[in-house]
């Protein structure tokens, strides 16, 4: 099957992961890919790299781009449909990066009489109590219409589909499938913690860790607040792994001396994957959530893994796969008495790092996830053929869209 993906490629964020995840896994399933993406090249422009004969990428011309959406050029709308047209895909696959293109996209595919499917995946909160899930709500609300038109939405969880459903979309054009982890690549570590290497460079007994954003909406300094307030002692580490605008600043506040290590941004995945397996406890203190990447590769680590209910992490985490934390309550409150429990009592991050592992194997594997993508391909696909036929038969007998069948 030959699919166009529309993505991000940069900046880091978990969209991009995301595609390169799922396109690489495609890859290895013999489906061709052309990958579109935004690039300040002002022509349009397809490479095929000599090491993936079934890869192309397919550049599309942007004026501004960050982390949370992108503005394209006005011919970037011209460039996209004349590509699709001469490639032929047998779908069209958007991982949504929040540019008014996503708008365009069901009046192009339906041009081309290619079948559309999206991957909506913007932080949420199920219950609208801050401003910052207010603001994620709005962009639920604004999306709505167009993904009615999509003839597929892939979300993450059911609370986002429900979601939707409220919005007006279908529930018969929504799919919910999880984001995936590899779970051969993401596994706890076959040394002992104790004897690694990374640890001993800490030099300490218990390593916590957060990796994300150093954002407002990750809430990042209510665990820096409860870090310091808990006195977890020199024997504990808190690694910061990530970039953002609140870096400068809450490195400024929060540092060595209480035990606090900013490992700022890791750009290569196999550091990532030691520092995780080096630890003992994840925390994820957001406000707003999609479904979080770096908790399922957290877990598919072995850790223990804390996290607030924003989004669809409270659904990952249930029937004790890990810990929950409330977003009406004092985050900061909950995680001060949550930290020395965990510093104090390695048997209960034990068992829970083992919960976490079982809970990634049972739902949330990257193969999993792509034979369910497969899957809904090959049905938005088939629907696509039929639809011809069914409007024949319908001129045939002479129905209208006003008249019943029967």
């Amino acid at each position: 099957m030959h699919i166009a993906w529309l993505g991000k490629k940069s900046p880091f964020c978990g969209n991009v992961t995301y595609g390169r995840e799922v396109t690489n896994s495609l890859l290895d399933r013999e489906h061709h890919v052309s990958f579109f993406h935004f690039s300040q090249d002002d022509t349009e422009e397809e490479h095929s790299p000599e090491f993936a004969p079934n890869f192309q990428e397919v550049t599309i011309p942007f004026l501004f781009k960050s982390q949370i959406y992108t503005l394209p050029k006005l011919r970037s709308s011209k460039l996209l449909y004349r590509a699709l047209r001469r490639l032929k895909p047998d779908v069209v696959h958007a991982s949504l990066t929040l540019s008014p293109l996503d708008f365009r996209l069901p009046e192009l595919c339906e041009d081309l009489d290619v079948p559309l499917v999206a991957t909506f995946h913007p932080a949420f909160d199920n219950q609208v109590r801050n401003w910052a899930s207010g603001t994620q709500y709005l962009m639920y609300q604004l999306y709505a219409p167009a993904l009615a038109h999509y003839d597929r939405v892939i979300v993450f969880s059911y609370l986002q589909k429900d979601l939707l459903i409220k919005l007006g979309v279908g529930s018969d054009r929504i799919a919910v499938i999880p984001n995936g982890v590899d779970v051969d690549k993401y596994c706890p570590s076959p040394i002992p913690k104790k004897d690694m290497a990374m640890r001993q460079a800490w030099g300490s007994d218990r390593i916590f860790v957060y990796q994300g954003r150093i954002a407002p909406e990750k809430n990042v300094e209510a665990l820096l607040k409860a870090w310091k307030s808990a006195n977890m002692g020199a024997d504990s580490r808190l690694l910061m792994v990530g970039s953002g605008p609140l870096l400068p600043s809450l490195k400024a506040q929060y540092g060595e001396d209480i035990g606090v290590e900013w490992l700022g941004f890791v750009a290569e995945e196999s550091r990532r994957i030691e520092i995780l397996r080096s630890a003992d406890v994840y925390i994820l203190p957001s406000l707003v959530e999609g479904l979080s990447l770096s908790l399922l590769e957290a877990m598919a680590c072995g850790l223990a893994c804390i996290a607030t209910d924003a989004g669809a992490d409270g659904e990952v985490l249930e029937q004790g796969a890990g810990v929950i934390m409330r977003t009406n309550q004092s985050v900061a409150t909950q995680l001060q008495t949550l930290l020395p429990l965990f510093r104090d009592h390695p048997e209960l991050t034990k068992l829970l790092g083992q919960k976490a592992r079982d809970r990634v194997l049972e739902r949330y594997t990257l193969s999993q996830n792509i034979t369910e993508v497969e899957a809904l391909y090959a049905e938005v696909c088939h629907q696509g053929k039929m639809a011809p036929v069914e409007s024949s038969l319908r001129a045939s007998f002479g129905l209208t869209k006003g008249l019943s069948s029967r």
